[in-house]
């Protein structure tokens, strides 16, 4: 039996229909009809997008956009534990905190690299187009049990959690795979040709360590716009990268590619477009929701100068 893809789709569908759930009834969210119509749109994303027509799912999507846009998903009022249980929660426990949240990872790896032993009778345990993906929910699942087990609560309490966790980052949660979506749209409709048309009129390509700073820099501000380097990266590469660097420059793409994407997540450091990397944790520790990319800034400046002379130097040896 192969593990799909789609069990993955499924289970977030699931989650998300009982957040939209739980939205309905809780009475102190403002906006809780609006909000749970929200979550449910989302869920049917996951659990039947792929039997919908395109242009469902695209109206599904603009839907989505506007109700997040006139103020539609916030969330209810959650009450926190004390210092006092949480402090006695961490003396019980201890380091096995870490363990659930550890788990996640290694068994994603583990899974991604055991994947083509893990055969049976012919037919392999996980989708070997999704490896990685399907092992990341494997790991998620694993991981919850783990988390139940050692904190004796059922999986309604993780979900409870779910809830609190998604009303804290309301309608920021869904950017990173509707970002995804408007790279796809932004390539299609030929942003990478303008791109490619403003910077040749406008810049003096014909300096080589130009050229390579602006694909660099742009990779990082596109993504700055969009929260996502696979967005940016189709838009810059078939801007600038393709025609330029390799084209005229003759560099090699495999190394313009890999700079590339971390030139882009340079500009992930620096946006709170990317909300999985960037509220997710500030909404987690309850700080400040700028205070990550603060913290990153720096890191992120120094690391984009250098892909720009390593970008130069390894590209055209």
């Amino acid at each position: 039996m192969i593990i799909p893809i789609q069990y993955l789709y499924y289970m977030v569908g699931i989650v998300m229909i009982i957040t939209a759930a739980m939205t309905l009834r809780d009475a102190s969210n403002p906006r809780r009809y609006s909000a749970g119509l929200f979550w449910a749109l989302y869920a049917v994303v996951f659990l039947v997008g792929d039997l919908l027509p395109t242009v469902w799912v695209g109206a599904i999507a603009v839907l989505m956009a506007v109700i997040a846009g006139f103020g539609g998903v916030l969330g209810g009022k959650h009450q926190p534990r004390t210092d006092a249980e949480y402090l006695e929660s961490a003396k019980r426990l201890g380091n096995k905190l870490f363990v659930p949240a550890l788990a996640i990872p290694l068994i994603t790896m583990l899974g991604t690299l055991l994947a083509k032993h893990l055969v049976f009778g012919g037919t392999p345990l996980l989708d070997p187009k999704n490896t990685t993906l399907v092992s990341l929910g494997v790991g998620c699942v694993i991981a919850l049990g783990l988390a139940c087990q050692m904190t004796r609560e059922t999986p309604m309490q993780g979900l409870r959690e779910s809830h609190r966790l998604t009303d804290a980052l309301g309608w920021a949660l869904v950017l990173p795979q509707m970002l995804g979506m408007l790279g796809l749209v932004f390539s299609d409709a030929g942003v990478g040709k303008a791109v490619a048309h403003v910077t040749t009129t406008y810049i003096n390509m014909d300096i080589r360590f130009v050229a390579v700073a602006v694909y660099v820099v742009g990779m990082a501000l596109f993504t700055v716009i969009m929260g996502n380097g696979f967005a940016a990266f189709p838009v810059m590469t078939g801007g600038v990268g393709v025609p330029v660097l390799v084209g005229v420059y003759h560099g090699d793409p495999a190394v313009m590619a890999a700079v590339g994407m971390l030139s882009g997540y340079c500009g992930t450091l620096l946006t709170p477009m990317a909300a999985n990397f960037n509220l997710v944790p500030a909404a987690l520790l309850e700080i400040d929701k700028n205070a990550v990319i603060r913290a990153q800034v720096p890191t992120a400046l120094v690391l984009l100068t250098c892909n720009v002379f390593l970008l130069n130097f390894l590209m055209f040896r």
